[in-house]
């Protein structure tokens, strides 16, 4: 017969702790302090194989109803108790217990057992009335609550009610006549709102307990906290129904909540709460203030030593920080749970490092100890967990971080308020280029439309500055200099605080939780990186990012995006003068003022890399986007005809002409990428010689160089092999026109499916490929990753999507389309480099697809570092284990 329920208690165990997908975390550790020897009140555990069958089927197995008849059996004659006898009455409590924690998210029932009749009973054995009713109110409300669905204020106000009545301030003030009108009050409440009585019954209240915790795995808070911690909705929980203890029989009893270390700091520091003379929700609801758990050495000095022992005992024995729930029943400690707890990033990596140090674990369960949201974390700036927040919208979380500021609407205005050392926050309805200067100046970017992969998104991770996108409720108002959005108008200077990392967006200033890296996650990483085998680069742009990057561990430039390079104050006239040339004589005659520009940055980035790999991307997007928008043009125009400049009303126009011309209906598809360098090869002349020119230079300085030219958006085998040539040959004549000579590579971007699928005609002629999984997404999926915030979150919400694509790496379509790229690639050339430089490549889940593929590399923005070579560890030990 299938095995559905599992018993725990001194000599009676049948589970484990290596159980818990069976028997939840709860369970599994009940059984595992039960094992032991730790003081366990006896109990038995419904797996949560029977709550997937109980949601799915709406009833119960016979075998399941006999298991679970027999344990109650088993555990009346271990406690020489019955349910519901009214002389000594068997109590009971029925909690949830999923197989990871999710606190506070599913219900429990506590005192079950109690009727009319078995209250008096327990009254006369323990010769306390006001104990055995105080237990009695409290069941009948939280079955009301948990198990009938009746709002608990209807219960609450009525004991508001009876302690005004009364003269009194607290619950423990309340004598046993009023507790005993108030159990009649609640079965009253009870009559009222369910139309009948208040069950009588023990074995019928015990079902409908169990109904209750099951049916709770569905409630809105349990499905909303799966769905924010990715817990699968498919596991469901199991029901823990355990012998009830009681710290609320007076002064030498009483309930707390205890970790082994500070949750907060991971200080190796006994850390808890207490109350005397209560049950478990009261430390929990608030009702009463809690003691430090400190002072319970003064108050029932034996219970405390015997709970920091089994403490020291259980911490040692599953090797990590405890969360743990006692009771003391008049001077005796009853352990109620014991579980992995929870803690803040800060913590996790302090107590990962000391528990090395102490000898308790590895290097490598230290690793797999941290997660990458702590390090986000811990990079960037956070809204204080404490702080009361007045939300007034939500977009994408797309660079992390929290940021404060007076709103601005224009990049302009950002630049000049960061000189008067105001802090801004730049609102635009989508950023451009352009907007470079005021994005670097502002606190934080805030966007109407775009994707995770946006301008925005990218240019932000990039600087480690706070970004939300995508935010379609905001209405701008350029004309007032406001924007509305849910009901609240904000006008410009006024404060909103934004959070990168949940995408919410905060009416006014709030406190923020400065960044840090400390020793103790240098020292995670570093074991980290003695640990990965995959190789963690950066998406640099400039020398300050660069060694940034390298500070935070980048082992190379993985790309380097030279059109950023043009965005300067100094540099985006010359490059418009370059597009607005109509023959090729002023096309070089620009492009000849950009050369020592271009230089200049390739010189400073591979100091900074000296000794690593440096990949630079040769120009990638279409001119258009060097050149203004057509509706500020418009406005201008406006302007200078209503002034009569007849002049400037020419050079505008001349200028509008040249956009509308350059212009594409899809502009991401179009005339961009190596396409450019066909069609305008003297652009990429000028940027091999500027990145050729650099590396010369700094050889014969001494300084070893190792630049990767990547051609962009290949589709054919033909585009690269005649730009390739030009390349080399380029480069070639540089190295003999300067008297020096070094290794430098050539590759191409994968980011096409054409690509990929004829990856083994296209890999002879490149010496390593990096997949742009941006562009890969937007052409496997046919989604412009500047548009998909406006249905990407309905088809999440609808379940078409489980995340959004760019955003979490697509594994099922364009990690197919990766595979096909790989293995045809080194079906022609074994060893061939390759690796991810999309924004995926500082995303967890695809940094560990991208280690399941075989992929050399990744790379990813630099504050994205320390997260990529954590992962990378991870992914390792994932692949070991298997």
């Amino acid at each position: 017969m299938f095995k559905f329920v599992y018993f725990f208690g001194k000599d009676v165990t049948d589970g484990k702790s290596s159980m818990k997908d069976l028997l939840g975390g709860k369970g599994a550790n009940l059984a595992e302090m039960a094992n032991l020897g730790v003081p366990v009140p006896p109990g038995f555990t419904i797996t949560a194989e029977v709550c997937v069958l109980y949601l799915k089927n709406n009833e119960y197995s016979k075998e399941m109803v006999q298991q679970v008849e027999e344990a109650v059996d088993k555990l009346e004659t271990i406690n020489g108790k019955k349910l519901g006898d009214p002389e000594d009455p068997l109590l009971v409590s029925v909690r949830s217990g999923a197989r990871v924690s999710m606190p506070g998210m599913m219900d429990t029932v506590l005192n079950l057992g109690l009727t009319d009749k078995s209250v008096v009973g327990l009254a006369k054995k323990v010769n306390d009335e006001r104990f055995a009713y105080d237990c009695y109110r409290r069941f009948i409300a939280m079955f009301g609550d948990v198990v009938l669905g009746i709002e608990f204020r209807k219960f609450d106000s009525l004991i508001g009610d009876k302690k005004k009545e009364l003269g009194v301030k607290s619950d423990t003030d309340l004598d046993a006549e009023a507790l005993k009108q108030l159990a009649e009050r609640f079965k009253e409440v009870i009559k009222l709102e369910k139309g009948f009585d208040f069950p009588q019954d023990p074995k019928v209240q015990l079902q409908m307990a169990i109904d209750a915790v099951f049916d709770s795995w569905n409630n809105p808070r349990a499905i909303t906290y799966r769905k924010i911690n990715g817990i699968d909705d498919k596991w469901g929980t199991a029901v823990n129904v355990q012998t009830m203890v009681y710290g609320n029989m007076g002064n030498t009893s009483g309930t707390g909540v205890a970790f082994t270390r500070n949750p907060s700091t991971g200080e190796k520091k006994f850390f808890g709460e207490y109350l005397l003379n209560a049950q478990g929700e009261d430390v929990v609801a608030g009702i009463r203030t809690p003691k430090y758990i400190n002072t319970l050495k003064d108050e029932i000095p034996e219970a405390y030593g015997q709970l920091v022992d089994i403490c020291q005992r259980l911490e040692a024995h599953f090797t990590d920080m405890q969360d743990i729930e006692f009771t003391i029943q008049e001077g005796k400690l009853y352990m109620l749970q014991t579980r992995t707890g929870k803690r803040t990033a800060a913590a996790a990596v302090k107590v990962a490092k000391d528990m090395v140090e102490e000898g308790l674990i590895d290097k490598e369960t230290a690793v797999t100890r941290v997660q990458a949201e702590h390090i986000d974390l811990l990079l960037h700036p956070r809204i204080d967990p404490e702080a009361k927040l007045e939300l007034i919208a939500n977009g994408l979380p797309a660079s992390p971080g929290a940021a404060v500021g007076k709103i601005v609407f224009t990049a302009e205005a950002a630049e000049e308020m960061a000189e008067k050392g105001e802090k801004t926050i730049l609102v635009r309805t989508e950023t451009s280029p352009e907007d470079i200067g005021g994005m670097a100046a502002a606190q934080g970017v805030l966007t109407v439309r775009g994707g995770m992969t946006s301008h925005a998104a990218v240019v932000g991770r990039g600087m480690g500055k706070p970004c939300v996108v995508g935010c379609g409720e905001i209405v701008i108002d350029t004309k007032n200099a406001l924007f509305k959005v849910n009901g609240y108008t904000i006008n410009e200077h006024d404060y909103i605080s934004i959070d990168g990392s949940s995408g919410n967006v905060i009416l006014g200033e709030v406190e923020l939780i400065e960044a840090e890296i400390n020793n103790d996650l240098k020292h995670i990483l570093l074991w980290a990186d003695e640990i990965r085998t995959l190789g963690v680069r950066t998406n640099a742009d400039n020398p300050t990012d660069a060694s940034l990057a390298r500070e935070l561990g980048a082992e190379g430039i993985g790309l380097c995006r030279t059109e950023h390079m043009f965005f300067g104050e100094d540099r985006i006239p010359v490059v418009r003068e370059m597009i607005m040339a109509e023959e090729e004589k002023s096309r070089k005659k620009a492009l000849k003022k950009l050369l020592p520009m271009q230089k200049e940055d390739f010189l400073g980035i591979f100091r900074s890399m000296e000794g690593l790999p440096v990949t630079v991307r040769l120009l990638d997007p279409p001119l258009h986007e060097f050149l203004p928008n057509k509706e500020e043009l418009d406005e201008k125009l406006r302007e200078y005809e209503t002034a009569g400049n007849i002049e400037k009303i020419a050079a505008v126009n001349k200028i509008i002409e040249r956009v509308v011309s350059l212009t594409e209906l899809n502009p991401m598809l179009g005339h961009r990428g190596c396409r450019l360098g066909i069609t305008y090869p003297e652009i990429y002349d000028m940027q091999v010689r500027a990145i050729m020119e650099a590396a010369c230079e700094l050889a014969v300085e001494g300084v070893q160089v190792s630049p990767e030219i990547m051609i962009p958006l290949v589709g054919h085998v033909k585009e690269l092999a005649l730009t390739r040539q030009k390349v080399c040959e380029l480069a070639d004549a540089v190295m003999a026109e300067k008297g020096t000579k070094f290794d430098y590579k050539v590759g191409t971007m994968i980011e096409l499916p054409r690509a990929a699928i004829t990856a083994d005609k296209i890999a002879p002629e490149a010496d390593f490929f990096s997949f742009g999984t941006n562009d890969l997404t937007q052409t496997t999926f046919g989604f412009s990753r500047d548009d998909v915030a406006k249905f990407v979150p309905i088809y999440q919400k609808a379940g078409i999507l489980e995340n959004d694509p760019f955003a979490v790496l697509d594994q099922e379509g364009v990690g197919e389309i990766m595979k096909i790229g790989i293995e045809k690639g080194r079906s022609v050339k074994p060893d061939l480099k390759m690796g991810i430089c999309g924004e995926h490549g500082g995303e967890p889940k695809s940094i560990l697809f991208a280690h399941s593929i075989g992929l050399n590399y990744v790379s990813c923005s630099p504050y994205r570092v320390p997260i990529a070579r954590l992962v990378a560890a991870q992914s390792t030990l994932a692949s070991r284990n298997k």
